[in-house]
C-alpha cells in the first residue's frame, strides 16, 4: 500500500457520506514524511513499523474540515513513537482544557509550547530547565508552526490578524495564523506538533545558544519517528468548546 492509496480511501469515504469535493489535498506522509509540514509526496509504500500522518478534511455545503491524525502502520507504537504521540496529545488536551471566549489565542499556543517543551525534557531530547528552554525558544525547533488557525469558508479563513494587529516574532509562534481574543462562535482548529526536521535541526545545532539544550544523542534515536500531529476543529463557546 502506498501513500496515495490510503489519501483514496479518505476519498471515497467521504464521497459515500456526501462529501464531493475535499477542503485541501489530503497529506498522507508514512515514515520520515510525516516530518513534512505540507508534504506532496504521495507514492511511497507503506512500511512495517512506520508511523502515518493523515491531515486531510472535506468539504460539506462549503464549509471545510481539517483533522490530522497519526497511526502506526502496524497498529502498534514503538516506544519512540508513543513518548512523541503522547506528548502531542498531553498539548491539544492542556488546550481543549484551558480554551474559552475570552482567552488570548497566543497564550494558547503558548501553553502547546509548554507542554511540548515538557514532553521533550523528560524523553531527553532537551536537557535544561523549562524556563531556560521556553526563554530561548528551544522547543521551537520541534514544534514550528503556530497551534492553529479559523476554520470556514476556507480552510484557513480569514480575519485572523484583524487591522492593527501584528505578528509575534519569535521563532514558532510567528507562524502562529491567527492573533485574536477568542469569542464564542469562532471555529478554529487546535492542532500542535512534534517534529524532527533535518533543516531546522542542523540550524539549531549551529547556534551555540540553542544547541547547548539539545541532546543530539537523543534527537538521532526519536529521528525515525518523523513527525506527529494531532488536529481537531472546535467552536468556542462561553464556558470552553
Amino acid at each position: 500500500t502506498t501513500e496515495i492509496e490510503l489519501e483514496g480511501v479518505f476519498v471515497a469515504e467521504t464521497a459515500k457520506k456526501g462529501c464531493r469535493f475535499q477542503a485541501y489535498n489530503p497529506i498522507v506522509g508514512t515514515g520520515r514524511n510525516s516530518a513534512i509540514l505540507h508534504y506532496t509526496g504521495g507514492w511511497n509504500p507503506i512500511k512495517d513499523g512506520d508511523l502515518i500522518l493523515v491531515d486531510a478534511g472535506a468539504e460539506r455545503q462549503l464549509y471545510n474540515s481539517d483533522i490530522t491524525r497519526c497511526f502506526p502502520a502496524n497498529g502498534r507504537f514503538t516506544r519512540e513513537q508513543r513518548e512523541v504521540y503522547e506528548t502531542v496529545l498531553r498539548a491539544q488536551n492542556a488546550v481543549l482544557e484551558a480554551v474559552r471566549a475570552g482567552v488570548l489565542w497566543e497564550d494558547m499556543h503558548r501553553l502547546s509550547a509548554r507542554v511540548i517543551a515538557e514532553g521533550l525534557i523528560a524523553m531527553g531530547v532537551l536537557t535544561g530547565s523549562l524556563e531556560d528552554i521556553l526563554k530561548n525558544h528551544v522547543q521551537a525547533v520541534f514544534y514550528p508552526h503556530g497551534l492553529g488557525h479559523m476554520l470556514g469558508l476556507d480552510t484557513h479563513d480569514v480575519g485572523g490578524y484583524p487591522k492593527g494587529v501584528n505578528r509575534i516574532q519569535e521563532p514558532g509562534i510567528r507562524f502562529l495564523r491567527m492573533r485574536r481574543t477568542l469569542q464564542a462562535g469562532m471555529v478554529v482548529t487546535v492542532e500542535p506538533g512534534l517534529y524532527f526536521i533535518d533543516p531546522l535541526i542542523e540550524e539549531a545545532m549551529a547556534n551555540p545558544d540553542v544547541s547547548k539544550f539539545i541532546n543530539r544523542e537523543k534527537v538521532q534515536q526519536y529521528y525515525y519517528v518523523g513527525g506527529v500531529r494531532i488536529e481537531d476543529n472546535i467552536v468556542i463557546t462561553d464556558t470552553g468548546h
